[in-house]
């Protein structure tokens, strides 16, 4: 602390030689080492621009302007080292104004060596003593900012409470479950989900009666809008400066949180659709521009893609939506049965006709009827159907007078119908009357980044109707759906996922819970000279993408994966099946340059 003090910038301001030669002898001989003179307020002003000093001494009068003067320059400068002020006239008024502008301390003359070394010591202790507790302020205000960066972006809900059981504080993610509104009063679980309110509070009693950690485990929360999340906790003690028992960490976690949409103006749920890439988005957009419009629609698309969806979303999307919607799936139905089926009979009119039957397009009056598969229809009942798509009118079997109705007729199939139209089986006039407007669904491989939202909503779904525990699906098990071709589609994705959840007995879906197919994916290779974009090349497209291997490391996947697309991240991402950020993390992480 000597050391420190002697060490010291001091600077001496005083109009007479004499005084200020008298103090520099006195303090260097004392152990002060950086000592300065000056004699009026030009040169102390210009000596304290030029160098950062611990104390100042000066006299109230000088030549020109005064001590004092210099005195209220130096704190309006924002210098904040102690200023000792020496008067040769010492009254109440003098000190008062001196203390009024900051200074620690003011001598009278004649000024002896001790008192000037006494009051030289307690100001550069003060001063020292001052900025040490400045210092460590600042270190614990950093800290603090520091603890609560961390406490407000980690996405973890993190409650603390007191040993009454009181809340006392909650991180961002423990205020977004709860929906919390600044200036809401939070302190009880009452505000919590029944199950995670009592689970936590189950927790809390634990550890207040243990004194130790509660490890984590699962529950159950059952959320307003009728979905079911899994939720882990970990209940610590929380322990002050000499480990004294201040209340309780609760740190709960989503296990089914997957990572959001990039885009916040995507849909993730559109009328029973569960998906988020672009591709999807347009095809929200087409069906709720469309489901307005009284027209005829034709759905196209692979099977498994969601065809019927479609259907329901347009029908609900219409003025008739409170009208019947009538389904018929053609290929079920036998091609003799099915006329009958689209029609109605009369009684007699064949038979085992024993009564009369009305037929779907009556039942969809004023509604809508959705007839799936049409590609699979007999001749003659095409052109029944052209007939009645032209003149809004049919005739039952074994009637001879017609009738009309009023129905929307959407149809759907996977077949090429201009393939069927070359070879004659559809009717070319059928075929554009029923395409006054196409949907076409994409299939599952050509939208891979909503891989991980789809499964994880048909894990929650099986996972809730087999009374499981499942919380999530790993990383490897879902990187390895995101390289699969799905033939089946959605369809067979959810399949997949309802038998691993049929197998797994753990808490974690695993690679070993996916089907043999799935963990050996048919790999579609590119010519080799493709790999690297041509210069000047820089449109590629999904089908020119190669899947990537699955028996390459992350790092080389990621390689891979950014040479095909000419170092395009966002088409690397939905090559990989993640997010944008997810690729910039792990590029980060394995110091991956474009």
């Amino acid at each position: 602390m000597k050391k420190d003090l002697h060490a010291a910038n001091i600077l001496i301001v005083d109009d007479e030689e004499s005084i200020r030669q008298t103090f520099e002898i006195f303090l260097i001989a004392e152990g002060y080492q950086f000592v300065k003179t000056v004699a009026t307020f030009d040169e102390a002003m210009e000596a304290i621009g030029q160098t950062d000093y611990d104390l100042i001494i000066s006299d109230i009068v000088l030549i020109g302007p005064g001590g004092t003067d210099l005195l209220r320059k130096i704190r309006e400068s924002g210098v904040e080292c102690p200023v000792i002020m020496i008067t040769g006239f010492p009254n109440l008024d003098s000190a008062t104004e001196a203390v009024r502008h900051g200074a620690f301390d003011y001598i009278s003359k004649p000024v002896n060596k001790e008192t000037l070394l006494h009051f030289t010591r307690q100001a550069l202790l003060h001063w020292s003593l001052e900025n040490k507790a400045k210092h460590l302020q600042q270190e614990n205000e950093k800290y603090r900012r520091y603890l609560e960066t961390i406490f407000r972006s980690v996405s973890d809900a993190i409650i603390t409470v007191d040993a009454n059981l009181q809340i006392i504080q909650l991180n961002e993610t423990a205020k977004q479950w709860l929906k919390y509104k600044n200036g809401e009063e939070i302190s009880t679980f009452d505000h919590f989900p029944v199950e995670l309110g009592a689970a936590c509070l189950d927790d809390v009693r634990k550890v207040l009666e243990q004194g130790r950690e509660v490890r984590k485990h699962l529950i159950e929360c059952h959320t307003p809008d009728h979905t079911t999340k899994m939720i882990s906790l970990n209940a610590s003690p929380l322990r002050g400066k000499d480990d004294e028992f201040q209340g309780v960490v609760i740190v709960a976690r989503d296990m089914v949180v997957t990572e959001s949409v990039e885009n916040t103006g995507n849909r993730s749920y559109f009328h029973g659709f569960v998906d988020s890439s672009a591709a999807m988005q347009e095809v929200y957009n087409l069906i709720e521009n469309i489901g307005k419009v009284d027209t005829a629609v034709l759905i196209t698309g692979e099977s498994g893609t969601g065809k019927e969806l479609a259907a329901e979303a347009l029908h609900a999307e219409s003025a008739r939506r409170d009208k019947p919607l009538i389904k018929v799936d053609c290929v079920a139905v036998s091609e003799t049965l099915l006329e009958s089926e689209l029609f109605g009979h009369r009684k007699g009119s064949f038979t085992g006709a024993d009564r009369d039957r009305p037929g779907r397009l009556l039942q969809a009056d004023g509604g809508t009827l959705f007839l799936d598969e049409i590609g699979d229809i007999s001749p003659r009942t095409q052109l029944l159907l052209l007939r009645f798509l032209q003149e809004k009118t049919f005739t039952p079997v074994g009637q001879d007078e017609p009738i009309q109705v009023d129905v929307r007729v959407i149809a759907a199939s996977n077949v090429d119908f201009q393939q069927m139209v070359q070879q004659g089986k559809f009717r070319e006039d059928l075929y554009y009357r029923l395409k006054v407007i196409e949907i076409k669904l994409p299939p599952l491989r050509e939208r891979i980044t909503s891989i991980p939202l789809i499964a994880n909503y048909f894990l929650n779904l099986f996972r809730t109707q087999l009374g499981k525990k499942i919380a999530v699906i790993s990383d490897q098990a879902m990187e390895c759906m995101a390289h699969y071709n799905w033939p089946g589609n959605v369809r067979e994705l959810r399949h997949v996922i309802e038998r691993a959840c049929v197998l797994c007995q753990d808490e974690v879906l695993q690679l070993k819970h996916l089907p043999e197919e799935l963990q050996r994916p048919t790999v579609k290779e590119l010519p080799a000279t493709s790999l690297l974009p041509s210069p000047g090349v820089h449109h590629i497209t999904t089908e020119q993408l190669t899947i990537t291997p699955h028996y390459l490391s992350e790092e080389e996947k990621i390689i891979n994966a950014l040479r095909q697309v000419n170092s395009n991240k966002a088409k690397a991402a939905k090559l990989l099946g993640i997010a944008r950020s997810t690729l910039y993390r792990q590029m980060e992480r394995y110091n991956i340059k474009d």
